[in-house]
């Protein structure tokens, strides 16, 4: 466990319910992209299977709660879509 990874991924997490609450009320999608938000569970999927084939430790869960939010924010992100076209 690096103090350091655990700092990132805590800043990271505080950060991803900031989007999530934000989007939810604007029901707008401005400024955010699929592609980045697809890009970051890729990469969150990538530090979960690293964790749990070298250092399986307390540090994947943190992994898992921000990858459940930035799957959470990509949901908002096709629900807005939809609303958006709607209008």
């Amino acid at each position: 466990m690096s103090i350091y990874e655990v700092i990132m991924l805590v800043s990271f997490g505080l950060s991803w319910p900031i989007s999530i609450v934000k989007s939810w009320r604007s029901r707008q999608n401005g400024g955010k992209s699929l592609f980045f938000l697809i890009v970051v569970i890729i990469g969150y999927i990538g530090g979960i299977l690293h964790k749990l084939i070298y250092a399986n430790d307390f540090v994947t869960i943190l992994y898992f709660i921000n990858l459940f939010m930035v799957m959470t924010d990509a949901a908002i992100y096709l629900r807005n879509m939809k609303l958006e076209q709607k209008t």
